[in-house]
């Protein structure tokens, strides 16, 4: 389930999903950056996220905590490279706050919000450092995981969000 947008190569250690949203951009964008609504939606299906803390500026935290059924627990904790609102996000693992290295970077996330009339072209890229974690992320469930995920996404846009 892997889409490309127009112009856009994929890169060489790159897991993508894309979809058309029947929601304004501003609506989407605006989901992904509030905490208390990406909360309704971020992790796949049986998944909550009880905890996201979000510092919408260049070098600020993105951090977010998904709990299983069985109660795992899936902390994430990085920083934000790009806010170009409302068309894009990008977002890393290779550094913790204050521009401090994370140790073992995974990957960097570029999602995309693209006008098309009344709707969004969203595409959420995950580029890894190597094959070997392109790999993993894959067989971690990537594709299923981001797709149940933007699912969610996709049902709380639409619907219409909180003033």
């Amino acid at each position: 389930m892997t889409f490309q947008t127009a112009g856009h190569r994929p890169a060489e250690h790159e897991l993508s999903i894309s979809r058309l949203i029947d929601a304004p951009r501003n609506t989407v964008f605006r989901a992904w950056t509030e905490p208390a609504l990406l909360v309704q939606w971020w992790g796949p299906h049986g998944m909550t996220t009880p905890e996201c803390e979000m510092d919408l500026w260049v070098g600020g935290q993105f951090r977010t905590l998904m709990r299983a059924p069985d109660g795992s627990e899936y902390p994430t904790m990085g920083v934000f490279l790009e806010i170009d609102a409302p068309s894009r996000l990008v977002f890393t693992d290779a550094y913790l706050p204050g521009w401090i290295p994370s140790g073992k970077p995974f990957m960097t996330a570029h999602v995309t919000f693209e006008e098309q009339g009344n709707k969004t072209l969203y595409t959420a890229r995950a580029m890894h450092w190597s094959e070997a974690d392109r790999k993993a992320h894959e067989a971690m469930g990537f594709h299923d995981g981001w797709g149940q995920s933007l699912e969610r996404l996709v049902a709380l846009v639409t619907q219409g969000l909180p003033d």
